[in-house]
């Protein structure tokens, strides 16, 4: 992501510079661009807790976050932190069982994109191509993700 100010970023601008969406085409930026909207939460807010409902993916547009995946109703001592243009959140985008498998915590102020899991499960129900891409990244990030976990 470059280094152009949260409040002058449009979801469409952080979209096409995360990874994790770079490889969809422009009328399909746009339409998930659509189902996005940013947030702000302070330092030491809880984005999600684990086992709640998981309606929404994120991606990180600034600040830090640490994502401590749990077991149970509890959450592993071990964490991951998040960066700048990382995607989180990835419940939202697992239709058989959407439900937190982590808790996500700001470590500083941060700026989210927040984008509807439901919304875009449709989107990729309906474009296939978009479907296909989007999936192979999300098994790409969950294969990266419990390898982080796991290395501790």
């Amino acid at each position: 992501m470059t280094n152009q100010p949260t409040a002058t970023m449009t979801p469409l601008e952080i979209l096409s510079q995360t990874d994790f969406f770079q490889q969809l085409a422009p009328k399909q930026l746009r339409s998930v661009a659509q189902l996005s909207r940013l947030e702000e939460c302070g330092e030491g807010q809880q984005i999600y807790h684990l086992g709640e409902p998981a309606m929404t993916a994120y991606v990180l547009v600034q600040g830090m976050v640490r994502l401590a995946i749990g077991l149970g109703s509890r959450n592993a001592s071990a964490g991951d932190f998040l960066r700048r243009g990382d995607v989180f959140g990835w419940a939202a985008l697992t239709p058989a069982s959407r439900v937190r498998i982590a808790t996500a915590s700001c470590l500083t102020p941060c700026a989210l994109l927040a984008i509807d899991g439901a919304g875009l499960l449709g989107l990729m129900e309906a474009d296939h191509t978009l479907g296909y891409r989007l999936m192979c990244q999300l098994n790409r990030l969950i294969t990266g993700t419990l390898t982080a976990f796991a290395a501790g």
